[in-house]
């Protein structure tokens, strides 16, 4: 875990004094609303459909105890929704999906959102957040956002170099930069250090791979131009060795190049990605002209040297941990006489770069609760877990879950019971159930349709964890619209909300894939045909279903099925449920 110096807490300290002055004048009418909104845009304030959205960062996922238990306490006494039957009513809406009181959301870019917090209030937010060295610096505007990682980094048995000293030095370097305050669009870095990508790097703006080369020195693999959105793209890779020490200068030329030549007429055509598939060659070529010309003129001023990494790795502590020992026979024995338990050690439970420790997932996809929700009871329940089992620390998954990095094996029985009490023991990660979703228009201003309806109505549906394991491993990714929140691109099954006339539609994708090893290579879904209604979605996903199971293999998952089969017995069985579904008696009196 991450130890904040005292320049860290003063600095966000002194950038919640400063919000305080600039909301207090705007309550005044000293300041303008014009002159307002970039301000609380740049710590993290939206207004968003009904009410302000806060939008707070969690670099690289890390949260200690303390941070969980100041996110309750925002979530108790700040995040009400007591007005949202007002405001749906003055929008002339009165169907919206009911969900619970004083919640925290927890986003794929690690990131939390409160979704009712009064703008009057926000500034003694502020302070709460600085308390513990939290913020909402550059979770908004056109700068680089949240840097993002691996929920294991540090930890994984599959990791190359641990990223997370790479990552802390480059937020250094990104916050409050004079140069890229203000870029064409919004500019997302994913960086991993492991085999396995469980950070989408392919998605982002720059992805940045931590590598050895064939001497074994450390670099970095660079690609850049990935997005989502209304242009999926994957990423290009640009370099495939970078040394580590240079990694801030050739971000300087990407992020220059792009402030230099990106689209600024057409906000939909103003990322990377479409600078990049534009100009190809052109574009990788300006990049290594500009990165020669800050090696001869400035290199040295961000060269980063081995004493500033190791003082920046220093800062993150492992906790005492025990000598890697041999499994209790009493773990394997609860696990063949508990079905439940043994289920949530295969999928909840993953191992660690320790042997006797282990890396435990709580799983906050469960019936009542939107994808990545958590009430104020669960964070403060929560960080009693982490206290308790994980050295006072959590991590936030691209998956939308919680991670407890420090588990000993042997406590895996004790933390299981309790987790399950809290409901958060479900084992269903990885699985259908386990789906990414964004707010929709249950919240966003820009979703053309509700996601969270859906979402509950698939959940309801698959409930048997009998039937759950027999499906297997599955991706389920849905957006409320083409911004692709909830990343339907890269979806083995991706659902988008779309408008039709006013009226709320779904899109269906097969086969997309966010570069992990359960995916295989990055790629966007495929539209396996014309949208469907909302009653339509939960039969032509269990459609969907029917077919991988009647076409699977002998150990197959349904994407590797998928691949293999191709799209088009997928495409009829979709078809014939929009068909079936219309048939039905309260389809046609609806």
């Amino acid at each position: 875990m991450y130890k904040y110096t005292d320049f860290d807490r003063e600095f966000v300290q002194l950038r919640a004094a400063q919000y305080r002055d600039q909301l207090e004048r705007w309550q005044l009418g000293e300041l303008a609303e014009d002159e307002f909104r970039p301000l609380r845009l740049q710590n993290g304030w939206y207004v968003q459909r009904f009410a302000p959205m806060l939008r707070i960062a969690v670099p690289y996922g890390e949260l200690n105890s303390a941070q969980l238990r100041v996110l309750a306490t925002i979530a108790r006494d700040y995040d009400d929704k007591s007005g949202h039957d007002l405001a749906k009513a003055n929008a002339g809406l009165s169907d919206l999906t009911s969900l619970p009181d004083h919640v925290a959301h927890f986003t794929t870019r690690q990131n939390v959102q409160y979704n009712w917090i009064p703008l009057d209030r926000s500034a003694d937010v502020m302070d709460l957040l600085a308390s513990v060295n939290m913020h909402g610096i550059q979770t908004s505007g056109n700068c680089i956002r949240n840097i993002t990682s691996d929920e294991r980094a540090g930890i994984a048995v599959d990791e190359i170099v641990d990223p997370r000293p790479f990552a802390e030095i480059l937020r250094h370097w990104s916050t409050l930069h004079p140069e890229f305050a203000f870029l064409p669009r919004k500019f997302k870095i994913a960086i991993t250090g492991a085999t396995d990508d469980r950070a989408a790097t392919f998605w982002h703006d720059v992805g940045l791979h931590v590598v050895r080369n064939e001497a074994g020195e450390v670099g970095f693999r660079v690609l850049v131009g990935g997005g989502m959105g209304r242009t999926p793209v994957v990423g290009t890779v640009i370099r495939e060795f970078l040394p580590w020490n240079q990694v801030i200068n050739y971000l300087e030329a990407v992020v220059r190049v792009y402030n230099r030549w990106g689209r600024r007429d057409n906000i939909y055509k103003a990322r990377i990605k479409i600078l990049v598939k534009a100009e190809g060659q052109r574009y990788i070529d300006e990049v290594e002209e500009e990165y020669a010309g800050i090696m001869a003129h400035d290199g040295a001023a961000h060269t980063i040297t081995q004493a500033e990494l190791d003082r920046v790795s220093a800062s993150f502590h492992a906790p005492a941990t025990p000598a890697a020992g041999q499994p209790d026979p009493a773990l394997r024995a609860a696990a063949e006489s508990d079905g439940d338990y043994a289920r949530w050690l295969q999928q909840n439970v993953a191992p660690h770069k320790n042997p006797a420790l282990r890396i435990v997932t709580l799983s906050f996809k469960r019936m009542g609760f939107a994808p990545g929700d958590a009430t104020a009871d669960q964070l403060d329940r929560a960080a009693e877990l982490a206290d308790r089992f994980s050295a006072g620390e959590v991590r936030v998954t691209h998956d939308q879950n919680l991670v407890l990095p420090w588990v000993r094996a042997e406590e895996l029985p004790a933390l299981w019971q309790e987790a399950r009490k809290l409901g958060l023991a479900k084992s269903n990660v990885r699985l259908l159930t386990d789906m990414i979703a964004c707010p929709g228009g249950d919240f966003c201003a820009l979703a053309n349709a509700r996601s969270l309806p859906i979402a509950h109505a698939i959940t309801a549906r698959y409930q048997d964890m009998d039937e759950l394991h027999d499906l297997g491993e599955i991706d389920l990714h849905m957006s409320g619209c083409i911004n692709s929140c909830g990343h339907h691109h890269t979806g083995h099954i991706g659902i988008l909300g779309v408008d039709k006339d006013g009226q709320e539609w779904y899109q269906i994708t097969l086969a997309g894939s966010d570069g992990s090893q359960l995916s295989g290579a990055p790629a966007a879904g495929k539209v396996v045909g014309p949208s469907f209604a909302a009653a339509e979605v939960p039969e032509v996903i269990e459609a969907l279903l029917d077919t991988y199971r009647a076409q699977r293999g002998s150990g197959e998952t349904f994407i590797s099925t998928l691949r293999r089969v191709g799209h088009d017995p997928f495409k009829a069985a979709a078809n014939a449920a929009r068909v079936s579904t219309a048939r039905k008696p309260e389809a046609q009196t609806a």
